[in-house]
């Protein structure tokens, strides 16, 4: 049975220490490819750890900033700032649009991030893991095989936003050197596991925001501010409602790995304090800079002869429309700015890289017979793969991946949040010694056709340029009308699902 190998590798788990050594790894494993790859591991100090239960004794992490400083680092990064230039390159929002759009929809968006933080101390499982308790042992793989795109997408979409900056400040670095080098330096962060990566995350945050008010300072003394009117209507709907996914879709980005980051928080933790440090850790840099990133844009409407801004931004993307602001007045300076935000990309794509590899342990016995480093640099190699073709095609390739990530996070989060509250009834509804125990979880027969359901209500709601569904087009003007499928994704396979989980209830009294 698949589920035998997890309960093998939780027995060697058992006996780790703090550092994550396990001293009785070659008498589990003898002579196996696993063992070796984990004595190997065990000799840098590199997390052995995979998806079984963290045990209440190693659980060390005590402090609240580090829960709030991994989000805070994580989103003061420059894929957050290009978000608010979107809001006017994309969807030709004006700053006052653009702005109340990033305030109410991360608002909305970091609720569920926030609260499947609180899960990680509670039962000290992973994600994906606690997946199981809503979707079954099998169901659980198609979401664990969604969040393997994700994260592997989004970080394929990161590190081209770095390359582009590298390339702003010396053109003569192409931009797949540029994506090699900022992926190299993530997967050497996240090769050592939970607390290097939250080490990295606790001091990265601070170069990035200096340079942001340097940013701020130097754009705002420009003058080149251009506040463009609002629109009203139809056309201004449909902008709204399709660049509201996009910023939906990056700052829920994080809730299918929210719980990652807590597990080794002891269990008596506040829950209110989780939720309060996660809320803080990203509602800050989200708004702080996606807004900055939509007044920046604003320069690029700019008619009075060459428009600098214009004229980068179309010749080196975000880094070009950064170096219009910071190269003309700071010079060599400016460019070191630039430097300094092309690796903050490293903050941004650490969660994705390091989470990705735990992920890949929920979708088969096949995948738990590598250890998690292993498939952290095997997601490094494809996501490289992936960004240097897309590196030439960033700004749509963006969109569409925000919407992407918003429409199945919202499906699945209307499955979890109804069974949550309606069904367990809170934390206590959880027999959490059951995550392993197929026989015991959901048959997941519910959730699954529930997602099914969400998807039917994303395609009546969703606009792209290859499928604009009946509700959308009438959201916005055509041809593209206003994307609502998040939301219609949300509402379908929440309500299909309390209805079918009943039922499943009934026939299978589990």
């Amino acid at each position: 049975m698949e589920h035998d190998l997890e309960k093998h590798q939780g027995v060697a788990n058992h006996y780790e220490d703090p550092t994550g050594a396990v001293p009785d790894e070659s008498f589990e494993y003898g002579d196996s490819l696993y063992a070796k790859l984990q004595r190997f591991a065990g000799r840098f100090n590199i997390e052995q750890r995979g998806i079984e239960r963290v045990p209440e004794n190693e659980r060390t992490d005590t402090s609240y900033l580090n829960i709030g400083s991994m989000w805070l680092a994580a989103n003061m990064v420059v894929p957050s700032f290009t978000i608010g230039v979107l809001g006017n390159q994309i969807f030709f929002l004006g700053f006052v649009d653009a702005v109340l759009v990033i305030l109410f929809f991360n608002l909305l968006g970091v609720m569920t991030v926030c609260f499947y933080s609180c899960f990680g101390p509670a039962f000290g499982l992973r994600q994906m893991v606690l997946s199981r308790f809503y979707f079954g042992w099998w169901g659980v793989k198609i979401i664990a095989f969604f969040n393997v795109l994700t994260c592997i997408g989004w970080s394929a979409a990161n590190v081209i936003v770095g390359a582009q900056l590298i390339n702003a400040v010396n053109p003569n670095v192409p931009g797949p050197a540029g994506i090699v080098i900022i992926a190299a330096c993530t997967f050497i962060v996240t090769l050592f596991g939970y607390r290097v990566v939250h080490l990295y995350e606790y001091w990265s945050w601070i170069p990035s925001f200096i340079v942001y008010l340097i940013v701020l300072g130097v754009f705002a003394h420009s003058g080149d501010f251009v506040n463009i009117p609002r629109n009203v209507g139809t056309p201004e709907l449909g902008s709204v409602l399709s660049f509201g996914a996009t910023v939906f879709g990056f700052a829920t980005g994080w809730t299918s790995v929210a719980a990652d980051y807590t597990v080794y928080q002891p269990a008596n933790r506040s829950r209110r304090l989780v939720f309060l440090s996660t809320w803080l850790g990203l509602i800050v840099p989200l708004l702080f800079t996606q807004m900055l990133g939509t007044a920046v844009a604003t320069a690029t409407s700019i008619n009075n002869g060459v428009n600098i801004y214009q004229d980068s931004f179309n010749g080196s993307g975000i880094g070009g429309l950064l170096g219009a602001v910071l190269f003309p007045p700071l010079g060599r300076f400016g460019q070191f700015c630039m430097v300094i935000l092309s690796l903050s990309i490293v903050a941004n794509n650490c969660p994705n890289n390091y989470s990705v590899a735990l992920t890949m342990l929920v979708l088969g016995r096949w995948t738990r017979a590598l250890p998690r480093f292993v498939w952290t640099f095997i997601a490094t190699c494809v996501y490289i793969a992936i960004a240097i073709p897309g590196y030439f095609h960033f700004e749509a390739v963006l969109v569409n991946f925000m919407d992407f990530i918003a429409y199945w996070l919202a499906i699945y989060e209307g499955i979890a949040i109804t069974d949550h509250f309606f069904f367990k009834r809170g934390f206590s509804g959880y027999h959490v010694e059951a995550y392993m125990q197929p026989e015991k979880l959901p048959p997941g027969i519910a959730a699954v056709a529930a997602f099914c359901f969400g998807i039917a209500g994303m395609v009546t709601g969703m606009s792209q340029e290859w499928w604009v569904g009946p509700i959308a087009r009438h959201a916005g003007k055509l041809p593209f009308g206003g994307d609502v499928g998040f939301e219609l994704g949300f509402a379908f396979s929440a309500v299909s699902y309390f209805i079918l989980r009943k039922l499943e209830l009934k026939y299978f009294g589990r």
